[in-house]
This record gives C-alpha cells, structure tokens and sequence, in this order.
C-alpha cells in the first residue's frame, strides 16, 4: 500500500491519477515536466463514442464514458469552473462510405449510440447524429490541478513514484515500442458555425469551445515527433474545413501535440522494471483518464489487482 506518492507528468494521466489518489487519502505531490508537444495541453478534449473508418463503438465506453462524465462534473464543480460539455456528433457519411456505415448501423453496440439519421444532407449521403458525446476542457482541467497540488519541476518526495510522462516516456523507449503520432489542431473564430454540435467528416472534426472559437484538426504524423506546427499541418486541417462545409475562418491559434500511443489507444498501468507507470492514453484521454487512474488509485493504495487489458507487465510479456 502506498499514501504517499509522486507523480511525474502532469497531464491528463498525472492530474486524474492525482485527484483518484486524494480521495482515497494519499498525499500527493504532482510534478510537472512541462515540455512542448504535450498532447493534454493542445488536444480538443474530444469524446466521440463511435470513432474511424470502421465506424466502431471505442473500447469498453459503456462502462468508461459514465465513469469520466461524472468525474469531470465533480472536478469541475471543486475547481469552480465547467469541465464537460455534451454535445450531440453529427458524423457526416459520403456515398462511397455509405453501404458500410449502413450496416454498422444495424448493430446493436453501433445503434446504442445512434440518436437518429438524416439521409441525403448537405451534399453529404448521410448525418448520422451520435449521442453521448462532447468534449472535456482538458487544459483548464491539467492547469488547475498543477496549481492545486503541484510541485516545481524536477521536485521528488518519498514513497512511490508513477511515471505519467505520455509521448515523451514512450520516445525514451520506457515502454518498448510505439506508435505516437504528432497532431495539428487549429483554434477558429468562425461567425456562422453552430456551437451546439460536434463534426466529424472529411478526415477530421470541428469542436465548439466557446465563445465563438471551434478547435479543427487533426493531422496524424509518425516520423516528426514534435511541438511544431507546419504549414503542411495547417494546410491539410484546413482541407479538413473545406470538406466540412466550413468557410469564412480565422485562425486564432495553431498547435501541435504528440499523442502517446502504444496500441489502439488502449492504457497501460502498473509496475514494469521497477517504475510504476500510467501511459497510452492516445487520443482518447478525455474518456479513459478518470476511470483508469482510479483502478491504478486502487491497486497504489488499496493493493487491489490490476486487470489484464491494463497491466503492463501483461502487455510486455505477450508483446
């Protein structure tokens, strides 16, 4: 059993994990390691229950995506501010794509999440309105916490320490190998759009966030794993807007992140090579930071059993 611990990386990873372990009494000291290309401070805070090509349900969201909500609406409640916002996503299908979606429709974990179909919209074969979605202010979220429970760079107290360090850790071969992936996001003013909905089309999404302003993106990239932002990134999130029917744009900010990613966005927590780690989150932090810092909480201080979709050492050994 450990009460007290320290937390390299305060991203969403580090931050949930440290609000799990204060409520069951750890004391907590959150470390950050701030360095350009952090996924948590630059992504859109994305959930979208039904994601790619293949139009599938993510991974065990029945179960993560009540867990998250809830944790998010406590946390936003104690922070003083709105963390989670819901929003119906409006997915928009192409003809060529159409006979595919249309049979993924007609499954039972697909039509959970189907609110309704708009056939022949826009230009578009189909909008297929999702519900369950909307996005997390992940950077509001990270910030609080550091503020709240943080400590200067490099400061290390005693009793465990959890590596929380997303792409960075996995570039440093921490884990074995990896499949991070650089991310462009555009922020927009955009007049005309409609702030009550979530896109996803054309190879990429529009979130409202506020005021006005929409998040665009994104670019997946393999080979430059760093915090710069392109010309090439801002060119294809812009073809991105073209397809979506979005015009008449300004750009108000341009981002990049690194998503740590070691296999189909799935996490990986516990103990390997003498370090306990949390990591993986990809891109969808936003649904499965709370629920898998609270079964990392519990196996830190209640020497509860790590799950064998989410052991490390599990992974490691079949890998």
């Amino acid at each position: 059993m450990a009460d007290d611990v320290t937390i390299l990386g305060a991203g969403l990873a580090g931050c949930c994990l440290a609000w799990q372990l204060k409520a069951r009494g750890a004391a907590v000291r959150l470390v950050s390691e701030r360095r350009s290309g952090e996924a948590s401070r630059v992504a859109a805070g994305l959930v979208n229950p039904v994601t790619g090509k293949n139009y599938q349900p993510s991974w065990r969201i029945a179960e993560f995506l009540p867990e998250s909500t809830a944790f998010f609406e406590r946390a936003g409640r104690e922070i003083g501010t709105t963390l989670w916002f819901p929003h119906p996503v409006v997915r928009l299908v192409a003809e060529k794509e159409w006979p595919k979606v249309a049979r993924k429709l007609e499954r039972p974990d697909v039509a959970r999440w189907v609110e309704r179909v708009e056939e022949d919209a826009d230009g578009w074969r189909a909008r297929v309105i999702l519900k369950g979605g909307g996005r997390v202010d992940a950077r509001a979220f990270c910030e609080a916490t550091e503020k709240k429970w943080g400590a200067e760079g490099g400061e290390r107290g005693g009793g465990r320490v959890v590596r929380c360090g997303g792409a960075f850790d996995l570039m440093d071969r921490k884990l074995g190998e990896h499949r991070c992936a650089k991310g462009e996001i555009l922020t927009l003013r955009i007049p005309e759009a409609d702030g009550s909905r979530i896109l996803v089309g054309g190879g990429g999404w529009l979130v409202p966030v506020g005021d006005g302003l929409f998040k665009a993106g994104a670019t997946y990239e393999w080979d430059e794993l760093d915090g710069t932002p392109t010309a090439a990134g801002r060119a294809r999130v812009e073809g991105i807007l073209k397809a979506l029917g979005i015009r008449g744009f300004e750009v108000v900010a341009h981002e990049a992140g690194v998503r740590p990613i070691i296999r189909r966005s799935m996490p990986l927590i516990g103990e390997t090579g003498g370090e306990v780690v949390f990591n993986g989150l990809g891109s969808k932090g936003s649904l499965y930071a709370p629920g898998v810092a609270r079964r990392l909480a519990e196996w830190l201080v209640d020497g509860a059993e790590i799950e064998e979709e989410l052991e490390v050492g599990r992974w490691l050994e079949c890998g």
